[in-house]
């Protein structure tokens, strides 16, 4: 990508935040409404299901995108090859070259990116980027990595050739690896890539040699190197912290202000979309980027509508997801949301009487107990669960319980599952998957 070209762009994308939120709007629906043309005239599977659905080009500009069929991944991946709009793209040349040893090929066919999602709710799926796209996103992701910078302070930062640590699961074609290794190189940085299952010898080794400025990264990644840090085994000076890939509680974001003495910033993506929202303010909760895709929740389900892919049109395809959209504020033009961000399939369901009631772990954002530092959920059966909980001051450990104890008794019973049992262990370390390199919320029972 041409280094004048990215920051052209760049420039153009921050001055989408100071627009008001009705040109926003207008933007959005814009942009909407000819990517929805494009895939009914391009794709051979939107096209049959708007034309079954009573949406002809005549029409197609005045019906609501609530009146659009919905996808999802199982049906995604099922009509892979109508859903695309290059007639070159087959599912099947993905996989084979997916599966390619030679991992040197960063692009199929020299034009088109190719990103697998990790798998973790079920059959992994994949997303093509052509060039275009791809670029669009990237200058997206350098926005949000900057987010509440200055032109002149970014430029500032990209002239004095930035130094970027990113520690996450960098084997394989993992979209947030490939989105920070090319954006690191569109602005012209340093890089270095650790990948989470690289022994911490090695971690601390290179760390030291390389000096980042920022670190990108799994929030339990970063932890690990937070833990390096405080333990005085490394010492960095970093300006930005940037979470990505895992939803991240407050305590561990303020774990990270207080080990880096450094500003963080909490950055949502799919492979689906590679650039979703940011969020730099536990309160404020997450800026989802309207001038990018078109998030819809609906009946508590989540649906995306890229606005910038038009190789792999994705219209209201749902996302496992939880969201809850927030009352907008003056501050930007773009759609907030809750900080709570997690899949589906990372939440407790409980049984009594024949009825169900689920529980999201996330919930516990509200603890914000003093040395609480992660956590991860065991269910042990249909009504009790336990809280696997690691904290940065053992001797605290009896006062952590105690607090744990009274506020989740009362979130229980808000949620009217006074018949849970809840109990709490305390361990040393909470760790990544060690196939995906993302810490896993739920665990099963042993």
């Amino acid at each position: 990508m041409n280094y004048i070209n990215l920051l052209l762009q760049l420039y153009q994308l921050k001055r989408n935040t100071t627009m008001t939120r009705k040109d926003m709007i207008a933007l959005q629906q814009k942009k909407l409404r000819k990517i929805l043309k494009y895939a009914y005239h391009h794709s051979e599977y939107y096209h049959r299901t708007f034309t079954k659905a009573g949406i002809t080009a005549k029409n197609i500009n005045r019906i609501p995108l609530s009146k659009f069929p919905t996808i999802n991944k199982t049906t995604f991946i099922q009509n892979f090859d109508n859903i695309i709009t290059q007639r070159e793209l087959s599912q099947q040349e993905l996989i084979d070259f997916d599966s390619d040893s030679n991992r040197d090929k960063k692009t199929f066919k020299k034009k088109y990116h190719i990103v697998h999602s990790s798998g973790s709710t079920g059959k992994p799926a994949y997303f093509v980027y052509d060039n275009q796209a791809w670029e669009t996103m990237l200058v997206g992701v350098i926005r949000a990595a900057l987010w509440d910078m200055s032109m002149p302070q970014i430029l500032k930062y990209l002239f004095q050739k930035p130094r970027i640590l990113y520690i996450a699961a960098t084997d394989g074609r993992y979209g947030g690896a490939m989105a920070v290794g090319d954006g690191i190189e569109g602005v012209k940085g340093n890089q270095l890539f650790i990948d989470i299952n690289m022994p911490l010898k090695e971690w601390i080794k290179k760390i030291k040699q390389f000096q980042p400025d920022m670190i990108v990264g799994y929030p339990s990644a970063i932890k690990i190197l937070g833990e390096l840090v405080e333990n005085g085994k490394l010492n960095v000076n970093v300006f930005r912290v940037i979470s990505c890939g895992e939803p991240l509680n407050d305590n561990l974001r303020q774990y990270f202000k207080k080990i880096f003495h450094s500003d963080v910033i909490n950055f949502y993506g799919a492979s689906e979309s590679l650039i979703l929202g940011v969020e730099s303010d536990f309160n404020e909760g997450m800026y989802l980027f309207d001038d990018m895709n078109y998030i819809e929740v609906e009946n508590g389900n989540m649906y995306l509508t890229s606005l910038y892919n038009y190789v792999q049109p994705l219209i209201r395809y749902q996302i496992t997801d939880r969201l809850k959209i927030k009352k907008n504020n003056e501050k930007y033009p773009f759609t907030r949301a809750e900080n709570i961000v997690g899949r589906a399939e990372d939440i407790l369901w409980f049984e009594n009487k024949g009825k169900k009631e689920f529980l999201h772990p996330l919930a516990v954002e509200g603890f914000c107990i003093e040395g609480l530092l992660d956590y991860q959920f065991r269910q042990l059966s249909d009504n009790s669960f336990e809280m696997l909980a690691q904290t940065s001051n053992n001797s605290k450990n009896a006062n952590i319980k105690t607090e744990m104890l009274a506020q989740m008794k009362k979130i229980l019973k808000e949620k009217h599952l006074e018949y849970v049992n809840f109990y709490v262990q305390f361990i040393e370390e909470i760790l990544p998957d060690k196939k995906t390199g993302k810490k896993k919320l739920i665990i099963k029972g042993e």
